[in-house]
């Protein structure tokens, strides 16, 4: 006999979905509520009655002379009570909490179909006031008069620790800050600029890195991106077969291949290559090289060099060697960051810095086929009638996002994953970061080939810039049937200047990239008024790098041993708290108690969200962080923020390697909210 399932309502939909019931919990947390009626916008599509509202129906509201601006205000309030939990909740949020709970149990049928409007009309009011109210839990915002900056903080380690801006397991869902909103189109990511809702199942870890261009100059913003082709010579015997992994099929032989290229990686070149670029721009930021080109055993030594030489980020393709039988080894994005985090860096022989490290997995294998090998000209190493699979491992799908200390975020992905529509892309399309960087091993990067219609894709929707880079001697076996061999290692393609090419000229070993940030714009479709909060960046400058193979070769060291002072989690935590502090000592620093009890041990929030206590390092960096309000304080000649800001930048006499480290974050967040208000003032 058939079980009879009821229709079901918003209520049940939640409750199957979650396992929870509906209660006034929501109030206590805007994520959560976000969660909620994100997801009921999304099965009943009634976000759509915003732009075309059932007859006889109007949106916004009727009776609202200033529908965006009571949005606003509410979750302006909601904040202010969830920090100190005093006084009464904003009579709009409330209303309409009452006016959703008592048609909770209707059918979301009549929801779907605009019959339902009062309840249409609260979800999206609803909706608008927990995004507005999760704003800054990601990329950092303050407000002029301070309003919420513990809560900001507090809900800034929620995702430092959780993955997500949410009390809600994050295995039944997640939600995520958001960086950038679609600049064309409808759909329900259109409806909100600071959350979105992503599904559960890939995991996400997001890191706070202070990296940026030391002082306050806004003009200053820019990244000196020296792009590393290599290997600039691949052989066809850099490709073999896994011995015995070929498994015969009627229909298709399979198996697996390995790269291992003869050509290693060469420190000394490496300096040279730096040093021909700071002659043209003076530092390098960032050092960016493609799929496998690393060893892993490389990357120690290659960050020593990069320290010295005024380094501060890594992006290099890794590969492992073939381990045990049994195993596949690893293919995936180093990520890492010289704690000196100052863009901009002069080089130094001091080797005293630690790096942070970030590990993006590749998920998806890369194989070849009959073409792609007669394409590569690799016949005779890999046999033409087989299909080559590369011999890598599948670890669980996860995203790392990186946001910077200039505002800019980023999310790195190997290869393949550029071109796959899973989760992961919807997590990438969903959070609309900066930049997305795709190391490659594959041929020419023109503007006609698969790689520019997946960066096309992002860069129309949701507008982030997108860089792909490959091997330079990969792409000179790229040589099909009737064509000449192309120069084109990388393709660039941002939401401003559009797509370029980029090509490796003969005699040069990099090219030298230079890009430019400006504000951009945040728009909903609700109805909510425009804001220029967000980022855009765009390439500005494209140089051929050559060596001076006359010019002394900097010396090249081995690499010395280092302690981590604590983890990227606890970086990101300390970061998240320490923008709280330039926050409040910029506009509130009678609230900077509060502030640091909230950010130190034993604070009753953290048990209440369920997140553990701060490590002993993190709780040393807190104590750190409060003399140094203290000394701020004490000295009445200046406001406590400038002094504070002032002493960040001395190197302190004797100082141990956490406390340089939180002097160092203390002074990039300082420096970015101060840089923040510059720019605003001149807009004015």
């Amino acid at each position: 006999m058939k079980t009879q399932l009821s229709e079901p309502t918003s209520a049940s939909t939640w409750e199957r979905l979650t396992g929870a019931p509906l209660s006034d919990d929501f109030l206590e947390w805007p994520a959560d509520m976000f969660a909620l009626t994100d997801v009921l916008l999304d099965r009943s599509e009634a976000y759509r009655f915003a732009l075309c509202p059932p007859s006889g129906s109007i949106w916004p509201p009727k009776g609202s002379d200033d529908w965006p601006g009571e949005v606003g205000k509410a979750a302006l309030l909601w904040s202010m009570w969830l920090e100190n939990g005093q006084g009464a909740l904003p009579v709009l949020l409330t209303e309409q909490w009452a006016v959703f709970k008592e048609r909770a149990t209707k059918p979301i049928r009549l929801l779907a179909e605009g019959e339902d409007w009062l309840m249409c009309e609260s979800l999206l009011t609803l909706h608008a006031i927990a995004d507005e109210a999760c704003a800054g839990l990601g990329v950092a915002f303050d407000r002029p008069d301070g309003a919420g900056c513990i809560y900001r903080a507090s809900g800034r380690e929620l995702l430092a620790r959780t993955g997500s801006i949410s009390r809600i397991p994050s295995y039944l869902l997640r939600i995520l800050p958001r960086v950038r909103t679609p600049p064309t189109g409808v759909s329900l990511r259109s409806f909100s600029r600071y959350a979105c809702q992503v599904r559960a199942g890939v995991e996400v870890q997001w890191h706070k890195v202070p990296a940026r261009r030391a002082g306050t100059d806004p003009n200053q913003e820019h990244v000196n991106m020296l792009l590393l082709p290599w290997p600039l010579h691949l052989r066809e015997s850099d490709f073999y077969p896994v011995k015995d992994s070929v498994q015969r099929s009627a229909m298709e032989p399979c198996g697996f291949f390995t790269f291992d290229p003869s050509e290693k990686l060469d420190l000394e070149l490496v300096a040279r290559t730096i040093a021909a670029a700071r002659e043209e721009v003076g530092s390098v930021d960032v050092i960016v090289f493609p799929e496998s080109a690393i060893d892993e055993s490389e990357i120690a030594g290659l960050e020593t060099l990069l320290e010295r030489m005024g380094v501060i980020f890594l992006i290099a393709g890794v590969r492992q060697p073939v381990p045990t039988v049994g195993k596949l080894p690893g293919n995936w994005v180093h990520m890492g960051i010289n704690s000196n985090f100052e863009k901009g860096g002069v080089a130094s022989d001091a080797i005293e810095e630690v790096w942070f490290h970030i590990r993006q997995n590749k998920h998806h294998r890369w194989s070849f086929d009959k073409d792609q090998l007669y394409q590569y000209h690799l016949g005779g190493a890999l046999h033409p009638h087989v299909r080559w699979w590369e011999a890598t491992d599948l670890p669980r799908r996860k995203v790392n996002i990186v946001e910077f200390g200039d505002e800019l975020t980023l999310i790195s992905l190997v290869c393949e994953d550029l071109a796959q529509i899973d989760d992961v892309s919807r997590i990438v399309r969903s959070v609309g970061p900066t930049i997305v960087i795709t190391p490659l091993l594959d041929g020419p990067q023109l503007t006609t080939r698969w790689s520019a219609r997946y960066a096309s894709v992002m860069a129309d929707d949701p507008g982030s810039a997108v860089l792909t880079l490959s091997s330079y001697g990969m792409v000179q076996r790229s040589r099909p049937h009737g064509r000449e061999a192309s120069n084109v290692v990388g393709l660039w393609k941002d939401p401003v200047r559009g797509p370029r090419e980029i090509p490796l000229e003969p005699g040069a070993q990099g090219v030298l990239l230079t890009i430019c940030s400006d504000r951009a714009t945040r728009r909903t479709s609700d109805g909510r008024l425009p804001i220029n909060n967000t980022t855009n960046i765009f390439d500005v400058a494209l140089h051929q790098v050559r060596i001076d193979r006359d010019a002394v070769a900097p010396v090249t060291r081995p690499a010395a041993a280092r302690g981590h002072v604590f983890d990227s989690q606890d970086l990101t935590v300390l970061t998240g708290w320490a923008e709280g502090l330039a926050e409040v000592l910029a506009y509130a620093p009678e609230r900077a108690e509060s502030l640091l009890n909230a950010a130190s041990a034993n604070a009753p929030w953290r048990s209440a969200l369920g997140l553990p206590e701060p490590s002993q390092e993190l709780s040393e960096a807190i104590v750190f962080v409060r003399r140094a309000v203290e000394a701020a304080t004490a000295l009445n000649s200046a406001p406590a923020f400038d002094t504070l800001l002032l002493s960040c930048r001395e190197n302190g006499a004797g100082e141990n390697g956490t406390d340089r480290l939180v002097r160092r974050v203390l002074r990039s967040t300082f420096e970015q909210l101060r840089t923040r208000q510059l720019s605003e003032a001149r807009q004015c």
